[in-house]
């Protein structure tokens, strides 16, 4: 079976996306390629922390390739960073050339992706691109997966809603125009179970914070 990285989030469309590629037997998982910012310690947009990272990479059977950005990152440090992180996979998995992303339907975020990874050599997956997310919020749901918004954009979602799990009372709530898996940015989420984990994550929430004037962040602490 051919390999590939998967670029992990931390959060349920990247852990979603591990569970298809499983489920499809076409291509072998063997690394989670994770973007974290320098001076928190953290994955970048989901704030979450790098040992909560470890903690789902553990459950998940699959070791993390970091890659490092500056906080207030722009383009060119991001790619840079990851043509990085891509160039030590291949050093590791001698004619690896295949990375997939659990992006959901936004057309310009996958030609953007496909454009970035053929200037690198590469090839991208996207296991659950075109996908309905108002179906696919409740499937991951009764596939027992568990998450909670770790991240809320204040301009599209109120800050109430960080920290709340992931859940069908938070389908339920979410406004008009705010898509069910976040996929226009709306929120993002840390998964701590589902079956693409061998078992559970016990996370504990810490405080929210205001970031930018813009993101409202909750903590999350591995407690095992």
């Amino acid at each position: 079976m051919p390999a590939a990285l998967l670029s992990w989030s931390g959060g349920k469309d990247a852990a979603w996306a591990l569970h298809v590629l499983r489920q499809q037997g076409t291509f072998e998982v063997v690394g989670l390629l994770t973007t974290l910012t320098e001076g928190y310690d953290r994955i970048s947009m989901q704030g979450i922390r790098r040992d909560v990272l470890y903690a789902q990479a553990k459950a998940a059977d699959v070791p993390v390739l970091e890659a490092w950005i500056p906080p207030s990152a722009d383009n060119a440090a991001y790619i840079a960073s990851f043509r990085a992180a891509l160039e030590r996979a291949r050093s590791r998995w001698p004619g690896l050339t295949h990375i997939a992303f659990g992006d959901l339907f936004l057309e310009d975020v996958r030609a953007w992706r496909e454009t970035l990874c053929a200037e690198l050599g590469w090839t991208p997956l996207f296991p659950l691109f075109a996908s309905n997310t108002t179906h696919l919020a409740r499937q991951m749901l009764s596939a027992g997966l568990k998450a909670h918004l770790c991240c809320v954009d204040t301009t599209r979602l109120d800050a109430s809603f960080v920290g709340h799990p992931f859940d069908a009372v938070l389908l339920d709530q979410l406004p008009t125009g705010i898509d069910p898996c976040g996929e226009h940015g709306e929120f993002h989420t840390c998964v701590s179970a589902g079956p693409m984990f061998a078992a559970p994550l016990t996370l504990q929430p810490g405080p929210t914070v205001l970031r930018d004037d813009r993101f409202a962040y909750t903590d999350f602490w591995c407690l095992s």
